[in-house]
C-alpha cells in the first residue's frame, strides 16, 4: 500500500477533487478567510486559487510530499504566501491562539481522530477566529445512509481511508466550536452516497 499511498493516491485525489463541480463549492468556503490562516489537508493546493485578498499567510499542514509537489505551480501563482508548517492534523507545530481563520476542505473523512485534528485547530485559532469547513459525510436520507454504509469499507480501502459516514456538525461541537453553521446539500453530479455535502462555518 506504501506506493499506492505515496504515488497513486494523491494523484486521484487531485484528478477527482478538481473537477469543475466543486470549484464554486471552495469558493463559497474560502470567501470569509483573512489574516493568518492555518489550512488542514492541503492537498495539492486546490484552495490556492480561491484565497482572499484578506488573506496574508496561509500556513499548509499536509503529509503527502507528492500533493505538495503537485501544488507548486499553484502556489508560485498566487499572490499569497503559502508555507508548508505540519504533517499531522492531530499534531499542529503552532502555538495557541496563532491563527484567524482555518480551512479544511474533504479532510475530515481521512484523518485517524478528526476530533482530536478539530480540537488542535481550535486550539492555534485566536479566541472568536473562524474554522471554515466543505466536507463530505453521513447523508440525511436514510435510504443514501444504507448504500454509505455498505460502501465505505471499500471507499476506505481506495481512496486512503476516507469514511462516508463521519457527521462533520458532531464533530465540531465534541471538539469545542460553538457558533456551528452548517449547509447540508448533495453534490449535483456523481452518486448521492458519496456526495452529501455539509459547508459552513464554527467559531472558536
Amino acid at each position: 500500500m506504501g506506493l499506492y499511498r505515496d504515488h497513486v493516491l494523491p494523484r486521484l485525489v487531485d484528478a477527482t477533487c478538481g473537477i469543475a463541480a466543486m470549484e464554486p463549492h471552495r469558493w463559497r468556503v474560502c470567501a470569509d478567510l483573512h489574516g493568518e490562516v492555518v489550512e488542514i489537508g492541503f492537498g495539492s493546493g486546490l484552495n490556492v486559487p480561491c484565497y482572499p485578498a484578506a488573506v496574508t499567510r496561509v500556513r499548509a499542514v499536509e503529509p503527502a510530499d507528492l500533493a505538495w509537489r503537485l501544488a507548486a505551480d499553484r502556489i508560485a501563482a498566487s499572490g499569497v504566501p503559502v508555507e508548508r508548517a505540519g504533517l499531522d492534523g492531530q499534531q499542529l507545530p503552532f502555538a495557541h491562539d496563532a491563527f484567524d481563520s482555518a480551512l479544511v476542505t474533504w479532510s475530515l473523512c481521512t484523518i485517524p481522530d478528526p476530533v482530536a485534528a478539530l480540537q488542535e485547530v481550535r486550539r492555534v485559532l485566536r479566541p472568536g477566529g473562524t474554522l471554515h469547513v466543505l466536507e463530505h459525510g453521513l447523508a440525511p436520507d436514510e435510504a443514501v445512509r444504507r448504500w454509505q454504509r455498505r460502501l465505505e469499507p471499500i471507499q476506505k480501502r481506495i481512496a486512503g481511508g476516507c469514511h462516508l459516514t463521519r457527521e462533520p456538525g458532531m464533530m465540531l461541537e465534541t471538539a469545542g466550536f460553538t457558533g456551528v453553521e452548517l449547509e447540508h446539500f448533495y453534490q449535483q453530479d456523481g452518486p448521492r452516497a458519496l456526495g452529501a455535502m455539509s459547508l459552513g462555518v464554527a467559531v472558536a
